[in-house]
């Protein structure tokens, strides 16, 4: 028997009884809920702006807030503006294509088959509309932000005061306002094209549009009229870009035969092209007129006939007219034709460049005066130097690292320091931090304890140990070292210098020397990467002395505190490090340090600049500051043709460490307008007006108010450091191949076509890297410190020119450039033919062989080239390699002048062999079998034992020294190496007596 039990509702409609529980929340459970919900919620929003504030607090931390802001709300403006626009015009469109939908009392089949598809919708119309509007929006909305920069030069464009030759419009209109406009153009497509294809599926889909032959494939009026409208729109959005092409020929690209990225308009474009497109701009109005007045004529025949009319002309006016006239008017006369256009395009692109004022003078190449004469001129003619920044890296690391944590860049820097009362050319490295070499890697060690590097190493850039550097009649110094791991045979040969290395002018931990006092530690630099915790209760590692490891603790301005929970929070979510959060090695006075090279700090304070790939060291006013040059471009200058700044600033270098510029990053002007500085210390960035007149930097300055301190705010303490940046020089030389010749005639032919030649002592196929020196050019009366380069004609090696530009900052010449072009008929050797001549010499074969003994590698440091008296001189150094260390050391140098090379242990032997009076008498060929002509008396026994003792010695001085280098011993190396230079003095004596 079943049992009915009735359950009575409580007052709120729920059931009571036993199962009451299932019915609805309790009001703690409700609140439980929405608490958990509300939480949920802020965790996301959390989790999402996370990001956002810590950016805040970086900019906060180095003072440039104002630049976040700026971008931010850029960014916020342009995304909500063309987001809101697209929404209203998707929505606008499809709400109106819904009220103009027929009745659907006599629906065709194909109606019939939709109508589910109206019915599904039908509840959710307006969810439907909002939740299309609201996708297209955000993805609208979304794009246009990226294009800030476009918003910011168009908002605050400054005139360049120059004028494009064709159409007399300001090169300001081609660079801040035509891109605006294109990209206003696109979103016009983009918002037309979504709205054309929202309204047509909105009218088929209620039977606005029949498709089928029952539906009569026709549209209704309605329909008709509105769809015309959104055509007639697309249409005279179309008849603009016609109108914006016109002024896009100034600044589109074509090829020519003597490059391809040459820009402008050519003759085919002036008087095929812009007509053309004229004639397609009243075209397309006609015919949008035709499309609007289908709203009254409720008829697509006129609109649809103006629609292939407007196509038909662009296939034949457009394309098929601009080919005829190349063919039968430019090709048959093209050097006459097109030599004005050239002619526009190469004082365009030179003034663009900063080229255009490039002092060119011709120079014989040769020189006529008698050899001894020359030979006290080599002092004053440059301080040649000697010491390779890239080949002596890894003896820095071998000799100053101090510790493994320690490294210096692959590639050393060039600057100018006062050294005994005079300037000097140095070669300076950096101390820093290497993470990779901490000796136990943990969390606490990498971004606690090891936390900066220390101190600046420099060396004179003209003179290594040993030697004669003191008595050098040059002025530049010199020596050469010893063999290598078989020094001790090259004994000969080698005697010049026992050893070859830097002289350090800045030296040791705590570094001591010419620079003076400056804080030494190093927070900030190009290889320091990871974030670091700072200034709380954990010490850092400052340094291991004598008396062991000293410890220190961040006192520095720069810096993100860690004191506030949140900011901790935020920066464990942003880092990925739960650590962070809860860590007690973080106290009160806590710090992060984060973006900690020169380059990621310039780019974040100034991200409409273009940073150069090399930020140098400079010590200045008792502070290690990185200078970094940072330049303002365009790709959109009338004319001037454009260049891909990461190609052209690649040479043999880049493949040792050094980073260029921009990859494929394509401009056609370029200002090296700003200098930055960022201090080694606590990060504090500041950046200086270089180029007062660039209109592009004068354009950001309105943008960003107060981010860029004038040029006179630079101290005179930094002037002296600030120098000619090498990949401004790079694309500026590159550029010069072409654009050194002036006349359109000789443009076309590309008769007087250079190159850049490749690096002779790489062998990476990549282009010789100018070089920093300090010389003297033809008609000047003092040396002045210069970034120079050679010129090869094209295909050729054979020197077709040298350039120098004046890079001394305090100097009234300062980015001065002067070529000196050399006859065409000249067959001056260039440096890959100076370079083979040497490794193809048999007379300097046996030193390069003996040099090569005990597996140790021969390197060969930079090719210097220097005008000498009409002639050009060539210096090169060469280093030995040991097998058994990572210790370059200088062992030969090799002059070249008007064809005499010389290849001797110091650079003052080899000068005095290539300037001597006399020429050096010819070797003595061995004697016919059984002959006496040209037999040499025969040694004596005591000389070769004499030898043999000596070359015994030496082998075992330079073993001694090889093990007290990898001990870390200097004082047993010195003794070595002093020892070495005895026994191969004696060694030398010895050969000499059995000659």
């Amino acid at each position: 028997m079943r049992t009915l039990v009735f359950q009575m509702p409580d007052r709120d409609g729920g059931p009571t009884g036993p199962r009451a529980g299932f019915g609805r929340p309790s009001r703690r459970a409700r609140t439980l809920v929405t608490t958990i919900g509300v939480l949920a919620l802020l965790m996301i929003v959390f989790v999402t702006f996370a990001g956002l504030w810590t950016d805040l607090l970086w900019y906060r931390s180095v003072h440039y807030s104002s630049v976040f802001t700026t971008t931010l709300w850029t960014k916020v403006g342009l995304f909500c503006s063309f987001g809101l626009l697209m929404s209203v015009a998707i929505g606008v469109n499809v709400y109106l294509a819904h009220r103009l939908r027929p009745p659907l009392s006599a629906m065709s089949a194909e109606q019939q088959g939709l109508d589910r598809y109206r019915m599904g919708v039908a509840p959710y119309k307006t969810w439907v509309l909002l939740g299309i509007c609201a996708v297209v929006g955000l993805i609208a909305g979304g794009s246009a932000s990226a294009h800030w920069r476009l918003w910011l030069l168009y908002t605050n464009a400054t005139s360049f005061h120059t004028k494009d030759p064709q159409f007399h419009k300001d090169v300001s209109f081609y660079a801040f306002d035509l891109p605006w406009y294109r990209f206003l153009l696109a979103f016009g497509f983009a918002a037309v094209v979504l709205s054309l294809i929202a309204a047509a599926l909105v009218h088929y889909l209620y039977g606005g549009l029949r498709l089928t032959a029952a539906g009569g494939g026709r549209a209704t009026g309605a329909a008709t009229g509105h769809l015309s409208v959104l055509l007639g729109v697309f249409v005279s959005l179309k008849a603009v870009a016609y109108w914006l092409d016109r002024y896009g020929l100034a600044v589109k690209s074509s090829g020519l035969r003597s490059t391809d990225d040459w820009t402008g308009l050519r003759y085919v474009d002036a008087n095929a092209y812009l007509p053309a497109k004229t004639i397609l701009f009243f075209i397309a109005a006609i015919c949008a007129v035709l499309f609007f007045a289908t709203l009254w004529r409720r008829t697509w025949s006129l609109p649809m006939i103006g629609f292939g009319l407007m196509v038909l002309s662009a296939i034949l006016i457009g394309g098929l007219y601009p080919a005829i006239v190349q063919k039968f008017q430019v090709q048959p006369n093209e050097a006459a034709k097109e030599a004005p256009y050239i002619q526009k395009n190469i004082d365009a692109t030179r003034a663009a460049y900063g080229i255009k004022s490039a002092d060119v003078s011709d120079y014989s190449g040769t020189s006529g005066t008698a050899n001894p004469a020359l030979r006290a001129d080599t002092a004053t003619a440059a301080s040649i130097r000697l010491l390779d920044p890239d080949v002596v890296a890894p003896t820095f690391q071998q000799m100053q690292q101090s510790g493994s944590y320690y490294s210096f860049p692959s590639t050393l820097d060039v600057d100018r320091y006062t050294v005994d009362g005079k300037k000097q050319d140095t070669v300076v490295g950096v101390r820093e931090l290497d993470s990779d070499g901490i000796p136990e890697k943990n969390w606490i060690n990498d971004h606690f304890k090891y936390t900066h590097g220390y101190g600046i190493v420099a060396a004179k850039s003209t003179e290594v140990t040993g030697g004669d550097a003191d008595s050098s009649s040059s002025g530049s110094g010199t020596g050469a070292g010893s063999a290598g791991a078989d020094g001790a045979a090259n004994a000969a040969g080698l005697a010049g210098n026992p050893n070859g290395q830097p002289v350090y002018t800045e030296h040791n931990l705590p570094t001591t020397g010419a620079m003076g006092p400056y804080t030494q530690q190093i927070y900030f630099g190009e290889q320091t990467r990871q974030y670091a915790i700072v200034g709380g209760p954990t010490k850092e590692l400052d340094y291991a002395g004598t008396g062991g490891e000293r410890t220190t603790s961040y006192r520095g301005k720069g810096g993100v505190s860690l004191d506030n929970p949140l900011t901790r929070a935020a920066y464990a979510l942003t880092f990925d490090e739960p650590q962070i959060l809860y860590s007690g090695a973080i106290g009160h006075g806590s710090k992060i340090l984060y973006n900690r090279t020169p380059k990621q700090r310039v780019e974040a304070v100034a991200p409409w600049l273009t940073i150069d790939g090399d930020p140098y060291p400079a010590v200045v006013d008792g502070r290690v500051q990185w200078i970094v040059d940072a330049y303002t471009t365009t790709n959109s200058y009338p004319y001037a043709s454009r260049t891909t700044l990461g190609d052209t600033t690649a040479d043999s270098l880049t493949d040792s460490g050094r980073s260029v510029v921009a990859q494929q990053n394509q401009v056609n002007y370029i200002r090296n307008s700003v200098k930055a500085t960022v201090d080694a210390y606590d990060g504090t960035v500041q950046l200086y007006q270089w180029d007062t007149q660039d209109p592009v930097l004068k354009t950001w300055m309105k943008a960003f108010p107060d981010t860029v301190r004038p040029k006179a705010d630079i101290p005179a303490d930094l002037l002296s450091h600030l120098h000619y940046p090498q990949d401004l020089f790079k694309v500026q030389r590159q550029l010069l191949t072409t654009y050194h010749v002036t006349k359109a005639a000789q443009f076309y032919s590309g008769s007087e076509v250079w190159q850049v030649p490749d690096d002779p002592a790489s062998k990476s196929g990549k282009a010789v890297p100018p070089y920093y020196l300090s010389m003297k050019m033809p008609g000047r009366s003092d040396q002045a410190f210069s970034l120079t380069t050679t010129f090869t004609p094209n295909r050729r090696g054979t020197l077709a020119a040298f350039m120098a530009v004046d890079s001394d900052a305090t100097s009234p010449d300062y980015g001065t450039m002067r070529i000196l072009k050399l006859p065409s008929s000249a067959q001056v050797e260039g440096p890959q033919q100076v370079q083979s001549k040497l490794n193809s010499n048999r007379d300097f074969a046996p030193d390069l062989n003996l040099l090569k003994r005990g597996d140790s590698t021969i390197e060969y440091g930079n090719l210097l080239t220097i005008p000498l008296d009409g002639g050009l001189l060539y210096v090169e150094p060469v280093y030995v390699r040991p097998a058994d260390a990572d210790n370059p050391q200088l062992q030969k140098v090799m002059v070249d002048f008007d064809g005499t090379m010389a290849f001797e242990n110091t650079l003052d032997q080899a000068l005095d062999a290539v300037f001597s009076s006399a020429a050096p008498p010819p070797a003595a060929a061995p004697p016919a079998s059984g002959g006496t002509a040209g037999k040499q008396p025969p040694a004596s026994a005591g000389d070769r034992a004499a030898m043999s003792a000596a070359l015994t010695d030496a082998q075992q001085a330079y073993d001694d020294g090889q093990a007290a280098m990898r001990k870390g011993d200097w004082k047993a190396y010195g003794d070595a190496q002093d020892r070495l230079a005895d026994a191969l003095r004696r060694a030398r004596e010895a050969q000499k007596s059995t000659r």
